[in-house]
C-alpha cells in the first residue's frame, strides 16, 4: 500500500473559500492535463458520487468514488467505489491558521499489481503528488507554498 501526504500553505487564504474551491471536483481538469474529466453522478446531502478519468503513463485510469463532504468541518473523505485501482481512498482538510490557511491532502492507494509494484507504485505516487500540486496551484493561486522537503514514498502495512 502506498501513501501520499501533501500539505500546502495559502498565505492570506480564507479556509471556507478554499474549501469551496477544493470541493468543486469538475474544475480539476481545468488545472492539469492529467485530469481528463470529473463528473458528479449523484448528490445526496453531504454525500457525492463522482466519476474520474485521469491520464497515467500511456493510458487512462478510471474510477468512481464516494465523497463525504463536511463543509462545516472543512473536511472531505473519499473512497473508491469501483475502478482501476485495487484501493484508492483519502481525505482533504482545510484549516485556518491566523491569516493563512493550510490544506492537507492524504491518499492511500494500491494499483493491485504486486509483481510490478516496485516499478509502478513510485511512478504513480510521484504523478499523484505532482498533479495534486498543479490542481492546488490552479484552484488556490500561484502564491501557494508547499512547505518542507519533498517527502519520499511510504509503505503502509496491510
Amino acid at each position: 500500500m502506498r501513501s501520499v501526504r501533501l500539505e500546502a500553505l495559502v498565505p492570506q487564504g480564507n479556509a471556507a473559500v478554499l474549501f469551496e474551491r477544493i470541493s468543486d471536483f469538475p474544475r480539476y481538469a481545468d488545472y492539469t492535463d492529467a485530469v481528463r474529466e470529473v463528473s458528479i453522478d449523484r448528490t445526496d446531502g453531504d454525500l457525492v458520487t463522482s466519476t474520474w478519468s485521469v491520464n497515467f503513463r500511456n493510458g487512462i485510469l478510471r474510477w468512481r468514488e464516494r465523497d463525504q463532504i463536511d463543509a462545516d468541518a472543512l473536511h472531505i473523505v473519499f473512497e473508491q467505489i469501483d475502478g482501476d485501482f485495487e484501493r484508492f481512498d483519502g481525505s482533504w482538510r482545510v484549516t485556518q491558521t491566523g491569516e493563512d490557511a493550510t490544506v492537507v491532502f492524504v491518499a492511500e492507494f494500491d494499483l493491485g499489481m504486486p509483481s510490478l509494484a516496485a516499478i509502478i507504485d513510485p511512478i504513480a505516487e510521484r504523478a499523484l503528488r505532482e498533479h495534486t500540486q498543479a490542481v492546488l496551484r490552479g484552484l488556490l493561486g500561484e502564491h501557494i507554498i508547499f512547505p518542507g522537503p519533498d517527502r519520499q514514498p511510504q509503505e503502509i502495512p496491510s
